[in-house]
């Protein structure tokens, strides 16, 4: 199995990317997001890749860092999500962005994927909020509309993350709570006072 190329862009088309390897050209399906990550015909990159077996033949599927490879493969575990809706989503939602979503059960950004109607999107939200990658919900989630949050905002918001999952809350769930706390309180908070307020977005 291909686990990562380093190579150089030798062709890039709609959904996929040609990478010369030493003179062997890999063809490389990849989400809207990994393309325009590439740098252009002749750079150097590497990619992340998941090798698709199938009866007739190898794909090559292929992502710009590991957390987008692994997301992708948890994608591929819900029922009715195949490479093309998954790759719609990873095109549309960055992982922190789909990380989000998810912890905060934001049934419209995960809608707003091409391919992925209501009935889908209710589906990824409830298999997956307890399955993200290791590690990406929490450092994720600790951002607020996008921007990195300030070092003693965050220290209170992983206290009082932590605090959450030693309650018995899978993390994605104490994430999310936790970050639509901060919001209510306009980013100024401590641990204790965000711990509470969490707690009661959990309740809703």
């Amino acid at each position: 199995m291909i686990g990562r190329l380093k190579g150089l862009v030798d062709e890039v088309g709609v959904d996929w990317a040609i990478i010369d390897v030493s003179g062997v050209g890999y063809h490389v399906t990849c989400s809207r997001r990994t393309l325009t990550s590439l740098p252009a015909i002749g750079g150097a990159v590497t990619l992340s890749i998941e090798t698709k077996v199938s009866d007739d033949a190898i794909r090559l599927v292929g992502f710009a860092s590991d957390l987008e490879r692994d997301w992708f493969r948890l994608l591929l575990s819900v029922q009715g999500v195949g490479t093309r809706v998954a790759l719609g989503v990873l095109g549309t939602l960055s992982p922190a962005d789909l990380a989000r979503a998810i912890a905060l059960e934001d049934k419209k950004a995960i809608s707003s994927a091409p391919g992925v109607g209501p009935k889908v999107a209710a589906r990824l939200l409830i298999e997956l909020k307890d399955k993200v990658p290791q590690g990406a919900a929490l450092s994720d989630v600790l951002e607020i509309n996008g921007a990195p949050t300030p070092v003693n905002v965050s220290a209170a918001m992983r206290d009082a993350v932590s605090a959450l999952t030693n309650l018995g809350y899978p993390q994605a769930q104490a994430s999310g709570a936790i970050s639509a706390a901060m919001k209510r309180m306009d980013g100024e908070a401590s641990a204790e006072q965000l711990i509470r307020q969490g707690l009661k977005e959990l309740a809703r």
